[in-house]
């Protein structure tokens, strides 16, 4: 099994530190266009494979994507990454085009590959993706909910006072501040309700807490987080990778789920050896409903902007 990780900068070096940690892929090869990058973060991982029990082979390339050849997964996180102040909609202009780039030539030289995109706006640039290359849907996954649902499951932990092994959550919708919904009504610990243990008050604050996350991280950082991006993505590709069936709420190109079309947003997914492998619908209430459309008309909005900007 060989993974290409595309951008070796915070998180691209997360991702491929922890899939090859885990040790369940032969090969895991980092691409990135600043000269030797990639190279010595690679030398740098494989001088802790001793340390750190793991075989997993770890090379780096200059933009050569000749070394990413019969690829079976490739993570994209190439692009500049959130300032402090700016939104993931306002990175459009640049992303778009590398990714885009990125894409193409991933599938010049493993056309059989599945792709997760990471770069932002994360939704509107894994439609992009969809768009540009014409591959089977189910090969190409956006990672955002993934890594909103940790990051509920976090603040969720936090209110409860537990270990957060005890708490099950899922953030859908759009990977922006203002588009993702965390369902806290059907948040559980332990398969207990968390609204059992957690005032009304106090799961708001949770859930605006956990819409703002990744901007909160940005402002003390003063770039985008990389830790928990990394673990999200190397759990994608586990669960791909060992064909593992788990759920993920994921951003996937929807045609007719939940009442929507032609967009790609974050829903549950089951996650196999083909990619998605299916689309989950979930009963949700009324305002569920009513938040996963606003949150897609949002999308859909900075899915407009490609077609301003001739991509």
């Amino acid at each position: 099994m060989k993974v290409t990780v595309v951008g070796a900068g915070a998180v691209g070096a997360s991702c491929a530190e922890y899939i090859a940690i885990k040790n369940f892929v032969s090969e895991v090869v980092i691409l990135d266009i600043k000269e030797n990058f990639a190279e010595g973060k690679a030398m740098d991982l494989m001088q802790t494979s001793s340390l750190n029990s793991f075989d997993t082979k770890i090379s780096g390339s200059t933009n050569d994507y000749e070394k990413t050849a019969n690829s079976d997964i490739a993570v994209i996180t190439s692009g500049i990454p959130r300032k402090p102040g700016m939104t993931r909609e306002e990175l459009i202009g640049i992303n778009a085009g590398i990714v885009k780039s990125v894409s193409q030539q991933l599938l010049k030289y493993s056309p059989d590959v599945i792709l997760i995109i990471v770069s932002n706006p994360m939704d509107t640039m894994t439609f992009l993706t969809h768009k540009i290359t014409g591959i089977p849907k189910n090969r190409i996954i956006g990672m955002g909910g993934a890594l909103d649902s940790a990051r509920f499951k976090y603040r969720l932990a936090e209110a409860l006072e537990c270990p957060i092994s005890d708490i099950d959550g899922m953030v859908i919708g759009g990977h922006s501040d203002k588009g993702m919904i965390p369902l806290t009504r059907l948040a559980t610990r332990n398969s207990i309700r968390v609204s059992d243990f957690l005032s009304e008050d106090r799961l708001s604050q949770v859930l605006n807490d956990t819409k703002v996350g990744g901007a909160t991280l940005t402002s003390m950082l003063g770039t985008s987080a990389w830790y928990a991006p990394g673990a999200a993505v190397s759990a994608l590709v586990h669960a791909i990778a060992c064909d593992q069936k788990k759920i993920f709420p994921c951003s996937s190109y929807l045609d007719g789920e939940y009442g929507l079309n032609d967009l790609c947003i974050g829903v549950p997914v089951v996650l196999g050896s083909s990619g998605i492998e299916r689309i989950v619908e979930i009963d949700l209430d009324e305002s569920e409903l009513v938040a996963l459309k606003d949150s897609a008309d949002a999308v859909k909005k900075t899915n407009d902007l490609l077609s301003d900007l001739k991509i």
